[in-house]
């Protein structure tokens, strides 16, 4: 039994740990932000959905015993949220920046509203904390469905600007340390999101190394897009050339030939 704590507390620590760096992935994303003042092609869904999981999480780890490590985590990626968040919206534009806040209102303050009352008030005991389990379990699953979009992005442009490769690979390597931490206290609630975590994370990882080095193609391909509009461009240089010969010759032809005539006149009448 000792053996099985210890396990899994090195991995609930091992869980914290990298979750704590997966927080701290996007800092230079948002670095960038707030060099070029602008929010650019980054989506701020990922960040909201990922702080309404948080704070689920806090509320499932209150009501759980010995969750310090559930408790201590979330507490930290809902600070970083927030900042990352509140940076976009000051950033973004007006129209994104509504949509936004938007989805705030709706998701982390009504939404977890209302699961707060009818959890609080509509079950007791293990009822209430089964039933956010299953909520927590669903949202989770959400936050690691959430970086869909980046992925779709980053087939899209083939480019992996927005998808930094350290949030891919820590995100894997947390996905397993706390899909075995949960497996060890048997709550199924934590470890189950966690294999979808894993699937997404080498996914992205899989993704970067296709994509990471795109440069090369984009020029050879805008150098061979060139080169063809280069040999349009004479075709269609040589074809107007042909075409003004056509009508300048028999001109040529006609002017001579009148040129003719009246040299051999003049002879004739000199004659």
């Amino acid at each position: 039994m000792a053996i099985h704590h210890s396990w899994a507390t090195a991995f609930g620590l091992l869980g914290n740990i990298t979750s704590f760096l997966v927080c701290l992935a996007p800092m230079p994303t948002f670095y960038k932000i707030y060099k070029k003042k602008s929010t650019e092609g980054f989506q701020s869904v990922p960040y909201v959905i990922s702080l309404f999981s948080a704070m689920i999480w806090i509320y499932y780890a209150l009501l759980k015993q010995n969750a310090i490590f559930l408790m201590t985590i979330n507490t930290f990626c809902c600070v970083m949220q927030t900042i990352y968040i509140a940076v976009y919206v000051f950033y973004a534009p007006k129209k994104v920046r509504i949509q936004t806040v938007k989805l705030l209102l709706l998701l982390n303050i009504f939404g977890f509203g209302a699961i707060c009352l009818l959890t609080f008030f509509l079950s007791k005991g293990a009822i209430r904390e089964k039933i956010l389990g299953y909520i927590c379990m669903t949202f989770a699953l959400s936050v690691f469905a959430a970086p869909l979009f980046i992925v779709r992005k980053v087939i899209k442009t083939k480019s992996v600007e927005y998808m930094p490769f350290t949030l891919s690979f820590f995100l894997t390597i947390g996905a397993v340390a706390w899909f075995f931490y949960g497996l060890l206290i048997k709550d199924l609630n934590v470890a189950i999101p966690n294999v979808l975590g894993f699937i997404f994370g080498v996914l992205q990882m899989i993704l970067y190394v296709i994509y990471k080095n795109p440069n090369k193609k984009i020029v050879e391909q805008t150098k061979l897009q060139e080169l063809s509009e280069h040999v349009v461009d004479v075709v269609k240089l040589s074809t107007m050339v042909c075409s003004e010969l056509n009508s300048v010759v028999p001109q040529l032809s006609a002017i001579q030939n009148e040129d003719n005539e009246i040299v051999m006149k003049k002879q004739t009448d000199h004659v």
